[in-house]
């Protein structure tokens, strides 16, 4: 149903006369999954992966991380706050 609902086909109904199939055997040895790939054309070995790429530099003299000195003093508060309590 999954395969239904991303390719919009349901895979186990025959397309010339929409009868259910059904599974009857799974191909599992490499000689034999070589073979059949070969037979209907298509490659038998997996692509060759790509390597990873860094991230895009779009400026190299631009540095987003912040400037910190522990020893600079907090700034002051733009606002005044009340820490009294009254209860």
């Amino acid at each position: 149903m999954l395969i239904a609902r991303v390719y919009e086909v349901f895979p186990l109904v025959c397309t010339q006369c929409g009868a259910e199939m059904r599974i009857v055997a799974f191909v599992t040895e490499t000689a034999s999954v070589t073979r059949v790939l070969k037979h209907i054309g298509e490659p038998a070995k997996a692509p060759v992966l790509s390597p990873a790429r860094g991230p895009p530099a779009w400026d190299d003299g631009f540095d987003q991380t912040p400037v910190f000195d522990p020893a600079a003093a907090a700034p002051a508060p733009v606002f005044e706050f009340d820490q009294t309590v009254t209860w």
